[in-house]
């Protein structure tokens, strides 16, 4: 990179395998900043404990820092996390949500619980690829294997309910994915040096607004219900609001989705049950709030708020790159941070894209709504509001097209599409390869450009879709002088590449559309 704060852009953001840049990374922590929170962990020979480059405390000399490039491969390596900085904590790496590789899809089913549930044969299986292929590829990139990475994971979900519930440990260990209590007891020691009876008492009589992770004294949405789970969502600054909460809200499914209390609410369908999540944008980080029927769900459903908030990007970089075009760059400057809004669900994405064809954002809510309570399975909120889960595509494989309010054509791509997910054809999980995704897409009738660059989008979390074809778009690029022609237009936007449904949101933004702007009730 060019100094010691601006991050250097090579093929998808940062500079891959930064942590073997030893010079790089010094700087990075001398400077304590917080940018490179996620990018790599510095861990100390004399301490034996690993940090956040952000850590306030003074740093150490130069001679007694080492680099990994995960909390999995510092702890294999003997070093025990921070007490201050609580390095568990921090915003994930870009790269995982950005990258399309075999190590990033691995890592997005990681994030998952894919392994916890599944082990590593079941992680395999998804990226068909073999067992010992996996194990050597994140070897060679993270320092620590699948087992290894998913034990980081479970001692992070561990140290959140121990510090955030009066569960009793045993119930703990259960719902963090440990096989017994005494694996439990011995992990988080080994992690965090610390009994988990001693977390408990370090949380409880310290103020909970200096702990990472953790609920700030922010008051929660009225709709917080007894036993909810009260944490909040680091991310990278800036973030900007507006776009991500204002799409999430006025798209937003009666039943399924609602804005309350300055919170963004949903359902969340989760491997072992069922969730309530509540969102709300703060100044440092998202206020999250989590009713689980399972707590063994508890790490996957972070990771899907964290991906549906786009909360792991790097603006710096991604602003940075779009910025040096000129017609770009005063919209950035006006309001920096845009982030893509995503979803929790890939298949519910692509129903709901469907049902939005060539309707408004009022038509295709009233759609889905109907979808939701034809076919939806009902919860129950304690808050009110809320009622359904979407319906699954098991749900819908018995759906009766001539039921649906819309046009014939959409019908059968609707039921099509259904088909392609109930049956497997189409594959749109975390790990799903997503050229090949598009391609399966493709395929389907009915399905065209903007459909696909849409699911991919906002599904498939590709930063680099594009929608040459939206009409919003190119009169937004029109009015700022760019290309208006789809053809002239993705010429123009390859200067934008690998970021382009970055430069998306930037120029949907001005449009005076109520998804651009943050709901002020």
């Amino acid at each position: 990179m060019s100094d010691s704060r601006q991050p250097e852009r090579v093929g998808w953001g940062i500079l891959e395998g930064m942590h073997t840049d030893t010079e790089r990374c010094v700087r990075a922590v001398q400077s304590k900043d917080a940018r490179f929170d996620g990018w790599f962990y510095t861990a100390v020979l004399t301490t034996r404990i690993y940090c956040r480059p952000s850590c306030p405390v003074v740093p150490p000399k130069p001679e007694n820092m080492r680099f990994y490039p995960s909390a999995a491969a510092a702890q294999q390596a003997g070093f025990r996390a921070c007490k201050r900085c609580r390095p568990d904590a921090s915003p994930g790496s870009p790269e995982w949500n950005e990258r399309a590789d075999l190590v990033a899809r691995a890592m997005r089913l990681i994030a998952d619980g894919i392994v916890d549930r599944e082990g590593v044969p079941g992680l395999a299986a998804r990226l068909g690829y073999s067992t010992r292929q996996i194990e050597r590829q994140l070897l060679a990139e993270l320092g620590a294997g699948p087992l290894a990475l998913a034990r980081a994971q479970r001692a992070q979900t561990a140290r959140l309910l121990v510090e955030t519930t009066a569960l009793p440990m045993a119930e703990v260990a259960f719902a963090a994915g440990f096989a017994s209590i005494r694996t439990f007891n011995e992990t988080v020691r080994e992690v965090f040096a610390l009994a988990p009876t001693e977390l408990r008492h370090r949380a409880r009589p310290g103020p909970r607004t200096a702990t990472p992770g953790l609920r700030t004294a922010t008051p929660g949405p009225r709709t917080a219900a007894p036993g909810t789970l009260a944490l909040r969502l680091p991310f990278r600054q800036p973030l900007n609001p507006d776009n991500l909460f204002g799409h999430l809200a006025a798209t937003a499914v009666p039943g399924v989705e609602e804005w309350r209390d300055g919170a963004y609410r949903r359902t969340l369908r989760l491997p072992y049950g069922h969730g309530i999540v509540a969102l709300a944008p703060r100044p440092d980080h998202i206020d999250c709030w989590l009713s689980l029927t399972d707590l063994r769900d508890l790490a996957g459903a972070i990771a899907r708020c964290r991906r549906m908030l786009d909360l792991d990007a790097d603006p710096e970089a991604v602003d940075g790159l779009l910025r040096e075009d000129p017609r770009l760059a005063p919209l950035i400057d006006k309001a920096p941070g845009r982030r893509v809004p995503r979803t929790v669900d890939a298949d519910e994405f692509a129903l709901r894209a469907v049902l939005g064809q060539q309707v408004s954002t009022a038509a295709a809510r009233t759609h889905a709504g109907r979808l939701v309570r034809a076919h939806g399975e009902r919860v129950d909120d304690p808050g009110g509001g809320l009622s359904h889960l979407f319906p699954s595509p098991a749900a819908l494989a018995g759906l009766d097209p001539e039921s649906l309010a819309m046009p014939r054509t959409r019908r059968a791509t609707l039921t099509g599409v259904v088909a392609a997910l109930g049956s497997g054809a189409l594959q749109l999980g975390v790990g799903s390869d997503r050229d090949e995704a598009r391609a399966q897409l493709a395929t389907l009738p009915g399905i065209g450009p903007w459909t696909v660059e849409c699911i991919a989008m906002r599904g498939l979390g590709d930063p680099d879709a594009f929608t040459p074809t939206d009409l919003g778009l190119r009169r937004a690029a029109a009015g700022l002088g760019l290309p208006a022609t789809p053809a002239a237009l993705v010429r123009h936007a390859a200067r934008w590449r690998p970021w382009r449904a970055y430069a998306v949101q930037y120029l949907w933004a001005t449009d005076d559309h109520p998804i651009n702007h943050l709901p002020t009730h």
